[in-house]
C-alpha cells in the first residue's frame, strides 16, 4: 500500500523557525520595555516609595527651616473683675505728693491748706480691666547644638535610602513583567507546533478516510487518528487557558487592554555576552548602606541633645493704650538652653538608633551573601541551560531521523499508524522542551543582570 508522506517539511521548517534570534548586546525587546515602562507607572508600590521620598525631602526642608526665625502676630482681650489699683495708702501718698508739688508751683507755703478750687488728678489704676492686646513675637534659633545639622544628614541619608530602594522594586516589578512575557513566548511557540502538528492530524485523517474506503486500513487507524485529534484539542485547550492567564497578568502589571496585549507576538531571544559584564552594588545594598548612614546620623542627633542651644526672643506692642504701667512697649533677648539632664532619654534614644544601625548592617552583610549565591546559582543554571539546549537539539535530530524511518516504513506497510503517530509526538514534545530550554536559558541570563546589578530601566 502506497502512503503518503504528509507534514515532515511543515514541521521541520516550523522547529527551525522556533531557533531563537541572538541578540549582540543585553538588549530588550522595544515591545517589551514599553510594557516595562507601562508597568513601573502603574506599580502601587513604586507610587507609596514615591511618596516616602517626597517625605524625606520635606523632612530635609524641615530641618534647614530650624534657623528660619518664627514670626508670631498674637492679639487677645480680657475683661478683669476690676481695675488694679494701688493700694488705700499708696495712693493717700501719691496725692499728698500731688498736693505739695501745686502749692510749691502756685507760691503757697509749705504747711499752708490746699486750697480747694485747685483741681488734683485722679491716681490712674495700674491695669485697667478691659485690656485689649495686639503683639508681634520673634523667636530665632542660633545655635541648635548640632542637632539640626544631624537631622538634615539623616534625612539626606534616608531619601537616598527609598530611592535606591525604589530602584530595587523597579527591578522587581520589571523582572515580574519580563517572566510573564517570556511564559507568553513559550506559550506562543508552543501553539506554533501544536498548529503544524494539527495540520498533520487532518491531512493524516483524510488520507485514512481514503484507505478504509478503499479497503487499505482499518476503523482502529483511524479511531488512532481521532485519539489523537482529542488529545491535541486538550493540548491546544490547555495553551489556551494559559495565554488568556498570562494575558490577565500582564494586563494587571501594565495597565494595558488586553485587545493590545493579545496582539503581542513575543520570542524567546537568549543573550550571548551576559556572564561577562561586571559585577555592580545592587540597589538593594546601597539601600541599606544609606539607612545605616541615616541612623547613625539619627543617634549622633540625640547625643546632641547634651549641647547648649542659643536663641533670640523679640516682642513689640502694636497697641499701648491698654498696657499696664509695668508692661514694656518691646524688648530683644538672646536665651540659652542647656539640658543637662533628661531623664536619660536622649541616651536611650540614641542607643536605639545605633541598635537600628546595626540591624542594618547585619542585613547588609546578609544581603551581599545572598547576592554572591545569586550570581553563583544563576551562573550555574545558565551553563545546564545552555547545555540543556544542545541536548535537546540533538534529541530534535534524532527525532527527525526517526519519523523519517517510521514514514517510510508506514508508506511501505512495515509500520503502523501508531508508530508514525509516536514519532510525531516525539518530534512535538522535543520541539517544546526546546521552547522550555530557551525559556529557561532566557530566565538565567536575566536572572544573572539582576545579581550583577546589570539591570536598569
Amino acid at each position: 500500500m502506497q502512503r503518503n508522506r504528509v507534514g515532515l517539511g511543515a514541521v521541520l521548517m516550523l522547529l527551525i523557525g522556533f531557533l531563537p534570534a541572538i541578540s549582540n548586546a543585553q538588549e530588550l525587546e522595544p515591545e517589551l520595555m514599553e510594557l516595562i515602562n507601562k508597568g513601573l507607572n502603574k506599580n502601587h508600590e513604586l507610587n507609596v516609595n514615591e511618596f516616602e521620598a517626597e517625605q524625606a525631602v520635606l523632612d530635609q526642608k524641615l530641618a534647614k527651616s530650624t534657623f528660619l526665625p518664627k514670626i508670631t502676630l498674637n492679639g487677645n482681650y480680657t475683661r478683669l473683675n476690676d481695675d488694679i489699683r494701688f493700694d488705700e495708702d499708696t495712693e493717700k501718698l501719691l496725692l499728698g505728693t500731688q498736693k505739695l508739688l501745686i502749692k510749691e508751683a502756685v507760691g503757697l507755703p509749705f504747711n499752708s491748706e490746699f486750697p480747694e478750687t485747685l483741681p488734683l488728678q485722679a491716681i490712674p489704676a495700674i491695669q485697667q480691666k478691659n485690656i485689649l492686646k495686639s503683639s508681634v513675637d520673634v523667636d530665632w534659633v542660633l545655635f541648635s547644638g548640632f542637632q539640626a545639622s544631624s537631622a538634615l544628614k539623616a534625612s539626606k541619608h534616608k531619601e537616598a535610602s527609598i530611592n535606591f530602594a525604589g530602584s530595587a522594586l523597579e527591578n522587581k516589578a520589571a523582572l515580574k513583567i519580563i517572566e510573564t512575557y517570556d511564559q507568553l513566548a513559550l506559550v506562543n511557540a508552543s501553539e506554533k507546533v501544536l498548529k503544524t502538528s494539527e495540520e498533520f492530524l487532518t491531512q493524516q485523517e483524510l488520507f485514512v478516510k481514503k484507505a478504509i474506503e478503499n479497503g487499505l486500513a482499518t476503523p482502529i487507524e483511524r479511531k488512532k487518528i481521532e485519539l489523537a485529534r482529542q488529545q491535541l484539542i486538550g493540548k491546544q485547550l490547555e495553551f489556551e487557558q494559559n495565554k488568556t492567564l498570562l494575558i490577565e497578568v500582564l494586563q494587571q502589571l501594565t495597565g494595558v487592554n488586553r485587545e493590545q496585549l493579545n496582539l503581542l507576538d513575543p520570542h524567546l531571544a537568549p543573550f550571548t555576552t551576559v556572564e561577562d559584564q561586571p559585577v555592580e552594588k545592587r540597589d538593594e545594598v546601597k539601600a541599606l548602606e544609606e539607612a545605616e548612614k541615616a541612623s547613625l546620623s539619627k543617634a549622633k542627633m540625640e547625643r546632641n541633645n547634651f549641647i547648649p542651644k542659643l536663641a533670640l526672643k523679640g516682642h513689640y506692642e502694636l497697641l499701648e493704650d491698654d498696657l499696664s504701667l509695668l508692661d514694656p512697649k518691646w524688648y530683644v533677648g538672646v536665651g540659652l538652653r542647656w539640658n543637662l539632664f533628661d531623664g536619660n532619654q536622649s541616651h536611650l534614644k540614641s542607643q536605639q538608633s545605633r541598635f537600628e544601625a546595626l540591624k542594618y548592617r547585619e542585613q547588609l552583610a546578609e544581603a551581599e551573601e545572598m547576592i554572591a549565591l545569586s550570581i553563583t546559582k544563576a551562573e550555574l543554571a545558565l551553563r545546564a541551560s545552555r547545555q540543556n539546549t544542545m541536548i535537546v537539539q540533538k534529541e530534535i535530530d534524532l527525532a527527525k531521523e526517526t519519523y523519517e524511518m517510521v514514514d517510510k516504513q508506514y508508506r511501505n506497510d512495515l509500520a503502523s499508524i501508531t508508530d508514525v503517530l509516536d514519532a510525531l509526538k516525539d518530534l512535538e514534545q522535543a520541539g517544546f522542551r526546546l521552547q522550555e530550554s530557551y525559556f529557561k536559558e532566557r530566565r538565567a541570563q536575566i536572572d544573572l543582570l539582576h545579581a550583577k546589578g546589570q539591570l536598569d530601566f
